[in-house]
């Protein structure tokens, strides 16, 4: 699949926050560059970060002599760069704009004067930032308080009178390319910056060879993705999408703590705009709770690298004891909890990496005895969350269910601590996924690990579990006591595979319209909760200002994705009987990705009114849930297991579909399905079929489960 048939599918036109209608998004993003957003006009004007948000105003714009305004104007926002055309009566104006992997902001305008006057250009930069001037190039600098580091740029223009004036004569057209490369000061020096610059603006090609040529070398990182399509157009985009959200979201600062690639839960933040403030929260540094989420996802990539690269920066940076923590560049920040050490052992199962692994491991076995030492308590294996915020899902009513909801929650005497069903369900994938690691490694503690597993699932089950509820529930900390609050995280032990027969009642409350079937599903906390709020708040009041997180009853992706999940294997467990439903909820969950459910609008922000499925924050590309594996592993079927693979596809409801380019214990993957008596043009066989290294090693007339040992498919595991 080209760029050019991914920035087709994912054309949005103009793409803009809603808090700043003027301004425009930029798909594309550097390795430690990108645009929060750039105001219309030519250039690069807006708000630009690097490596984290630091809220450069202005790299550089051209002024002319005949508009102080390019609006109206006609964006096309694309994956790959951002379209800007502006007519009027005294000139016609076209752009391309995008940022490049290594950190070059390259604008390839074309002008044509339209008036009977000379039109005036001359470029423009932030203040007196660029002092210093060479051939075509100008040299700057933007000092960073509040980070460790300072900023050089170096600016190039193809054209070197653009530094001076250039004269358009009524008429005449000409086309010029900008180039800004930015780095670290000391560490990506004036001479090589400029190098960077030069190669898009002084190399003498013309403005659409330099585009092309960029272009194909942003798509080629799509080039090591599976590729998917079915008969769901749905589908289709927001796989598109979501491989894009994470191309967008990835970083590698190699400087300070972060050394390796990671990727970002967002590019967008929750932060000030005042040129070169910091106040706020942001989501580009490494947060600890996202990252098995992006891996998740990012394990049927075929580097493994891209995954590899935030549990190493976990490792290098974590703290005295060798906890994982939050981290940007500078500084070790607090942990949240998170199923690390399980998406390790996923990531694995798909690339045998086992050297990584080998020397991950200590670290990970870390994580579990930090966990029982930090959360732990005498009488069980449950994990007892202190602080609300920490598991990421800040307000649950549960925390406050011991004291009827009180109109303040910030007030601590009316705050409970909890057992926690999510922190305990993340302790048992984590335990799990070591003893896994350790079987697979050879080493001696897998026993222990799962010792420590089973007795942290018999836990869940004995003590979270009301029979005449048929649902998991976080408890008080030191009585046991249930706190009778439907939480979306009540789901989790289902995920988590705990269940048999005697806790099937479960999955049903995601089927009724009074608890999670809302029009937008599925709600963080039941709709039959007194203190169910749809669009967030606390009983009324917005304690966290109108866009902030309360996990009260808005829809988040986040647990979307664990939902879909847990309800994809129950159907599996209970011979695929909720699949209609699976279809159902999975295309809602698509829905979220664009904007007024219009396919030509793609976006995902963090949450959602769980009634009217309006989004209720602003950061856009966020990315804090996963959706490609669920495309993977349960619509067309494929689980990758330690000696084999397991196909067992739920039915969406597709009339055909097609999963391939996977690359997984060293094959080549290939599934195929279409249903049979459908006679669309798909180009594809009919009924189920799994391809292994270009060969035919499985097919059935319909959609079915199969077990296929790795040692009969060739070079598997090796």
């Amino acid at each position: 699949m080209s760029i050019a048939h991914w920035d087709e599918r994912l054309a949005a036109g103009k793409k803009s926050l809603r808090t700043r209608p003027g301004s425009l998004l930029l798909g594309s993003t550097g390795a430690r560059l990108w645009a929060d957003y750039v105001d219309p006009k030519p250039g690069f004007s807006g708000r630009f970060d690097f490596i984290h948000k630091v809220n450069i105003p202005l790299l550089f714009t051209v002024d002319n002599s005949a508009t102080d305004s390019f609006e109206p104007c006609r964006a096309e926002w694309y994956p790959s760069h951002l379209f800007l055309e502006y007519e009027g009566s005294a000139l016609h104006f076209t752009e391309r704009k995008f940022i490049t992997w290594d950190d070059c902001a390259v604008s390839c305008q074309t002008w044509t004067n339209r008036s009977g006057e000379d039109l005036v250009l001359r470029l423009a930069t932030f203040e007196r930032n660029f002092g210093k001037r060479g051939e075509a190039q100008l040299y700057g600098s933007f000092p960073i308080e509040h980070y460790s580091f300072d900023i050089d740029a170096v600016l190039a223009a193809s054209d070197e009178a653009l530094l001076t004036e250039v004269r358009l004569k009524p008429g005449e057209s000409r086309q010029f390319v900008v180039a800004a490369a930015l780095g670290i000061r000391g560490l990506d020096l004036p001479d090589r910056l400029a190098e960077r610059a030069a190669r898009y603006a002084n190399r003498g090609d013309t403005a659409e060879q330099v585009f092309a040529e960029y272009r194909t070398a942003y798509g080629a990182w799509f080039e090591k993705a599976p590729v998917f399509r079915s008969s769901d157009p749905l589908l289709d985009r927001t796989w598109a999408y979501r491989w894009f959200l994470l191309r967008h979201n990835l970083a590698d600062p190699r400087y300070g703590l972060l050394q390796h690639p990671l990727f970002y839960e967002g590019r967008s933040h929750k932060k000030s705009k005042t040129p070169f403030g910091k106040g706020g929260w942001e989501f580009s540094k490494l947060i600890n709770l996202s990252v098995p989420l992006h891996i998740t996802d990012a394990r049927w990539y075929h580097e493994p690298t891209v995954s590899e690269g935030a549990l190493n920066n976990m490792k290098e940076g974590a703290v005295d004891d060798g906890l994982f923590v939050c981290l940007t560049v500078d500084q070790k920040m607090h942990s949240f909890a998170n199923f690390v050490c399980w998406a390790a052992y996923q990531l694995y199962l798909v690339h045998r990496n086992a050297e990584t692994m080998r020397r991950l491991l200590p670290s990970l076995k870390k994580q579990v005895w930090l966990w029982k030492s930090i959360h732990g308590n005498e009488r069980d294996e449950l994990m007892i969350e202190y602080r609300h915020t920490r598991t990421g899902k800040e307000y649950q009513p549960s925390y406050w269910y011991f004291h009827n909801y009180p109109k303040n929650p910030k007030d601590p005497e009316t705050y409970t601590h909890l057992k926690r069903v999510d922190r305990t369900v993340y302790h048992y994938l984590n335990a799990l996924g070591v003893a896994r690691l350790c079987e697979e490694l050879g080493d001696p503690e897998a026993a222990v690990f799962r010792g420590i597993a089973e007795r942290i699932k018999q836990d869940v089950l004995g003590k979270m579990w009301d029979a005449e509820t048929s649902f998991f529930y976080d408890l008080h900390h030191q009585t046991d006591e249930k706190a009778f609050v439907k939480n979306i995280v009540g789901f989790y032990p289902a995920w988590a595979q705990m269940l048999d027969e005697r806790y099937d009642g479960l999955i049903h409350h995601l089927f009724d319209e009074k608890e999670f079937r809302t029009k937008c599903p599925f709600p963080s906390v039941s709709a039959d909760c007194p203190a169910y709020a749809k669009e967030g708040g606390w009983m009324g009041h917005f304690v966290k200002g109108r866009n902030g997180c309360v996990w009260d009853g808005p829809t988040w992706p986040y647990t979307n994705s664990i939902a879909l999940d847990a309800l994809a294997k129950e159907s599996k467990r209970r011979d695929h009987r909720f699949d209609r439903q699976f279809a159902y909820y999975l295309r809602e969950y698509s829905f979220l990705h664009f904007f007024h459910r219009d396919l030509n609008q793609p976006g995902l922000v963090e949450h959602y009114n769980s009634e009217t499925g309006e989004p209720l924050s602003d950061e856009h590309e966020y990315n804090h849930s996963f959706y490609i594996d669920l495309v993977v592993s349960h619509v067309a079927g494929l689980s990758v297991e330690s000696d084999r693979l397991v196909l067992d596809p739920v039915d969406a409801g597709l009339d055909y579909f097609c999963l391939d380019r996977v690359k997984a214990a060293g094959l080549q993957i290939r599934i195929t399905y279409r249903k049979p008596g459908v006679r669309e043009d798909s180009g594809i066989e009919e009924g189920y079929r799994l391809f292994v290294d270009g060969e035919l090693v499985y097919s059935s007339a319909a959609l079915s489960r199969v077990e296929l040992p790795l040692r009969e498919l060739g070079r598997g595991r090796d």
